[in-house]
């Protein structure tokens, strides 16, 4: 009882000193969030009533992650056109952080994002991808794999990744 009753007051004094920081939105309860506010079947209609009692731009939390919500189209065109620099991170989901250590062009933000898409995109420029040649390329490796299928006659067959071998 004790613990639980320590555990209700850190949640509530955490949500008092954040107050300033961060957009209104419902009070959270401890481990659950708000997730007793949200229907989960009609998120989309939760989501309105919600905006529509603390305004666009409101705070919600699912379980212990806390997440932001913009709802309507001129709240959302800001965010993303006006302040592109602001929004332009994902969020971090920890067991990507934890397998990818925050390398890749899917798990990475920041400047660490920008300078492997800069890299993968002109390694692939220069291996001819988006040029009318490996279209050619492909279709013909395709061809070759279709007709080493048709030979098989339903015999087991290891596939050879490096050619038409």
């Amino acid at each position: 009882l004790v613990c639980i009753s320590c555990l209700l007051l850190f949640a509530t004094w955490r949500s008092i000193s954040q107050k300033e920081k961060q957009p209104p939105g419902p009070i959270a309860l401890p481990l659950v969030g708000n997730i007793l506010h949200l229907d989960l079947w009609n998120l989309p209609e939760s989501l309105k009533k919600l905006s529509e009692k603390y305004g666009p731009v409101f705070t919600v939390y699912l379980g212990p992650q806390k997440v932001v919500v913009l709802y309507g189209y001129d709240v959302v065109k800001e965010a993303l056109i006006d302040q592109a620099d602001d929004f332009s991170g994902r969020g971090i989901l920890p067991l990507f952080k934890k397998l990818f250590k925050g390398s890749g062009i899917v798990t990475s933000n920041g400047e660490t994002w920008k300078q492997l898409r800069r890299f993968a995109l002109t390694t692939l420029r220069d291996f001819g991808m988006g040029k009318k040649s490996i279209e050619e390329r492909i279709q013909e490796e395709a061809r070759f794999l279709v007709e080493r299928i048709k030979n098989t006659h339903g015999r087991t067959w290891t596939l050879c990744l490096l050619g038409h071998a």
